[in-house]
C-alpha cells in the first residue's frame, strides 16, 4: 500500500486477546448542539444501546434504525463489528450507567446514568464504581493477554473536557461533528469548572465525582488491576481516563485512534497526548480511496472515532490480518446495508 495503516507497531501479537466496551450515558448529550452521536439530542441516550446491538448482532434488530449518519457516513459500530467479525473475537460489553436497558448481554456495574456536572456531582458513585471496575479487570485477566477497552458514551468529549481542565491541562476535545461545537463545550466548561471551585474538588476521584460520567471510573478501575497488556481505545474520551489514572499515580496504558481524531485541528490531540504522559497509535484505514462515499465522510472530520473502532482496526492488525484485508471488510460489511 501507498501508506502507512499503523503509525507505529508496539509489536504485541497476542495469544488471547478481548475487546470490551464500557457503555455510559451522560445527560449532557441532551443538550442541543452538543453531540452528533444520535438523529436528534435526546435520541443520543439510545446509541449505546444500538451500538452495541449493532457489534453484537451484526444489525440494529430493536427498532427500524440503519447504523448511518443523516449524511450516509457509517457509524464506528459499524467499524468495530466489521473487525469483530474478521477476527472472529466476541466483544465484552460493560454498563457503566444506561438511561435504556441493554438488548444484548452485558457485564453491570449498576451504576447510574451520569448527571449534569453544571447543576450536581455528576457520578456520586464513582469510588464505587472505580472498585467495581476493578473486580472487572481481575476478571478479564483471567481469559485475555490483551485487552483493547473502548467506550461509548455520547457527549462524553465534552465530560472529558472538564475532567482534563479540572485535571490542570490546558485541553481541547474532539466532536463527531465536522465542525466542532466548541464555544457550546466551553460555555458548560466554565460552568462546571466554576462548580468545582466552589465544592473544593481537588483529589481526581472528587474530579471524576464532580464532572465526569459514569464510564470513566469504571474504565480506571478496569485498567487499573488487568494484568496483561491494554490499551485504551478511543480518543479524547479514553484520553481523560488516561488523565486521571496519571493522578492516581496507576500506570497509564497507550491509546489506539485514528488519524481523524489526531488530524482534527480543534482537538490538539496529540498535544494532550505529550501532556498526559502516554503514547497514542494512529489508524488509517484508507477511507478517502476505499471507494464508498459514506466512508470517505471520515477524512472531511465527520464522526471520527467511536465505541472502540480505531482499537478495533488495530487489533485486527495485530492479530495478522493485512491492511487491505481490514479495509475491505470494512467496505463489504458496510455495503451490506447500503
Amino acid at each position: 500500500m501507498s501508506h502507512y495503516f499503523l503509525s507505529e507497531d508496539p509489536g504485541i501479537r497476542p495469544r488471547h486477546p478481548m475487546m470490551a466496551v464500557v457503555l455510559g450515558n451522560t445527560v449532557l448529550s441532551t443538550v442541543p448542539g452538543i453531540s452528533g452521536a444520535g438523529p436528534t439530542p435526546e435520541k443520543t441516550l439510545l446509541t449505546p444501546i444500538l451500538d452495541a446491538e449493532l457489534i453484537t448482532n451484526g444489525a440494529i434488530t430493536s427498532m427500524p434504525a440503519r447504523p448511518n449518519t443523516p449524511t450516509g457516513c457509517p457509524t464506528p459500530a459499524s467499524i468495530t463489528r466489521s473487525m469483530m467479525e474478521l477476527t472472529g473475537l466476541s466483544p465484552i460489553f460493560i454498563n457503566a450507567g444506561l438511561v435504556h436497558t441493554p438488548t444484548v448481554p452485558c457485564l453491570d456495574v449498576y451504576g447510574r446514568p451520569g448527571g449534569d456536572p453544571r447543576r450536581e456531582d455528576a457520578v456520586p458513585d464513582a469510588a464505587l464504581l472505580f472498585e467495581r471496575g476493578e473486580r472487572i479487570g481481575r476478571l478479564l485477566s483471567h481469559y485475555s493477554d490483551l485487552l483493547m477497552l473502548g467506550e461509548c458514551v455520547p457527549g462524553g468529549t465534552t465530560t472529558a473536557l472538564c475532567v482534563l481542565r479540572a485535571l490542570g491541562y490546558d485541553a481541547s476535545v474532539s466532536s463527531a461533528f465536522p465542525k466542532n461545537p466548541i464555544d457550546l463545550k466551553e460555555a458548560v466548561c466554565r460552568e462546571v469548572l466554576a462548580r468545582i471551585q466552589e465544592t473544593g474538588a481537588e483529589e481526581p476521584m472528587d474530579i471524576l465525582r464532580t464532572a465526569g460520567d459514569p464510564m470513566m471510573p469504571v474504565a480506571a478501575g478496569i485498567a487499573s488491576t488487568y494484568s496483561g497488556e491494554i490499551i485504551f481505545a478511543g480518543g479524547t474520551q479514553m484520553l481523560a481516563v488516561a488523565a486521571i489514572m496519571k493522578a492516581l499515580g496507576i500506570r497509564v496504558p497507550p491509546l489506539a485512534t485514528t488519524v481523524y481524531v489526531r488530524d482534527d485541528p480543534s482537538a490538539g490531540f496529540g498535544r494532550s497526548v505529550a501532556e498526559v504522559g502516554t503514547t497514542a497509535y494512529y489508524v488509517d484505514p484508507n477511507f478517502d480511496k476505499i471507494g464508498h462515499p459514506g466512508l470517505a465522510r471520515y477524512c472531511i472530520g465527520e464522526v471520527k472515532e467511536g465505541t472502540g473502532a480505531g482499537g478495533a482496526l488495530m487489533l485486527a492488525y495485530l492479530m495478522g490480518h493485512s491492511p487491505e484485508e481490514i479495509s475491505r471488510k470494512v467496505f463489504d460489511f458496510v455495503r451490506e446495508y447500503a
